[in-house]
């Protein structure tokens, strides 16, 4: 593991790290597992119960959280943001704080070499295919094939006019 900035990154005792994981300034690391060699940029948040796999890239401003799988080789551009409830409130319905029991945490897996552009909002509960390319700034409401290119809000597929190796 390498600190660019170590006097600003939280790393809790509870986090596995893999091999030469790169971590730069105000990054939140707690519960998680990240893989071996990934970049994680800073003012990053990935919480407890979730995983990062191997040779990733996730770009700054970005928040993982319980819930969700990231596999190898996933491209997480700046400002992405998931979540994990589909019904989020404060309270109960008695007025007293909700607490980890009172909601169901929905589970979300990035497959292997999506790229996710800046600026994405992934609803829980969804599956994002292998290779997929979500476009910058789209918001993800449902699944998305393998190789699909979706964009916008909600997020549609489009054909895929990238070349490759651009």
């Amino acid at each position: 593991m390498r600190l660019e900035s170590p006097d600003v990154i939280r790393v809790a005792p509870d986090v596995k790290l893999g091999a030469s994981v790169k971590m730069f300034g105000f990054v939140n690391l707690y519960g998680c597992e990240i893989g071996d060699e990934t970049k994680i940029g800073c003012f990053v948040e990935i919480q407890k119960g979730a995983k990062v796999g191997a040779r990733c890239k996730i770009s700054s401003h970005t928040f993982i959280c319980d819930g969700v799988t990231i596999e190898d080789e996933v491209f997480v551009g700046h400002g992405v943001s998931f979540t994990n409830d589909l019904r989020p409130r404060a309270v109960r319905d008695d007025g007293r704080l909700q607490a980890e029991g009172d909601w169901l945490c929905q589970q979300t897996l990035v497959r292997q070499g999506a790229s996710i552009g800046s600026g994405s909002n992934i609803l829980g509960g969804l599956v994002i295919g292998r290779n997929a390319i979500i476009g910058a700034g789209s918001v993800v409401t449902r699944d998305v094939p393998d190789g699909a290119t979706v964009v916008g809000n909600p997020a549609e597929i489009i054909p895929c006019t990238i070349p490759e190796n651009t």
